[in-house]
């Protein structure tokens, strides 16, 4: 069975970051489903319109194994103040479940104590801390894993994530298959 992963869509969120990883993790025949407070449409940071698949009613996070938060300053700021995802977020990390984050969204990790401590975590490089007085150690790398845990810095990463991502649920073959067909510079 392909791999679930759950993307939600909050106002204000990176466009290209979210939907680079689900074209790319969707080529890889990976179940990807975007989630978002209503059926209305969602307005992305350089507004553009967006549906999502589902609701987030409609959504059992059961079913997934996986969630990746896409960054945009107020999408990530949306994250943050939404109860719905701490509640999932919460979930997939008790169930060690993969979590993902780019861009400035993994200072959601940060706040809600997904990322504590030492643990390392790369973000967008910003003055602004979403998350300040929260743990983890930022390293500044282009992806950073821990554990359960991924991220990476921002939209000019989103193609290499996404393949790192699909690497890890659907194996080397998939990812150098979806890879040779995106046709990108043999430096990602």
């Amino acid at each position: 069975m392909a791999t679930q992963v759950l993307i939600p869509l909050c106002p204000g969120f990176e466009e290209m970051e979210a939907i680079i990883l689900i074209d790319v993790l969707r080529r890889g025949n990976v179940k990807v489903v975007s989630v978002s407070k209503s059926k209305e449409p969602v307005i992305a940071s350089r507004n553009t319109i967006h549906l999502s698949d589902q609701t987030f009613s409609e959504t059992n996070p059961n079913e997934f194994d996986a969630i990746i938060l896409p960054g945009g300053l107020n999408g990530t700021k949306n994250l943050m103040a939404d109860p719905t995802i701490e509640s999932m977020l919460q979930s997939f990390h008790k169930s060690k479940k993969i979590i993902g984050a780019i861009c400035a969204a993994p200072a959601v990790l940060r706040k809600f104590q997904i990322l504590t401590g030492d643990d390392p975590y790369t973000a967008f490089p910003s003055d602004d801390d979403l998350a300040l007085g929260a743990g983890g150690r930022y390293t500044g790398k282009r992806i950073e894993s821990y554990q359960h845990i991924h991220t990476s810095v921002g939209p000019g990463s989103a193609f290499e994530f996404a393949l790192y991502l699909l690497e890890l649920f659907e194996g080397k073959e998939v990812m150098e298959n979806v890879k040779r067909g995106l046709q990108l510079p043999h430096s990602v």
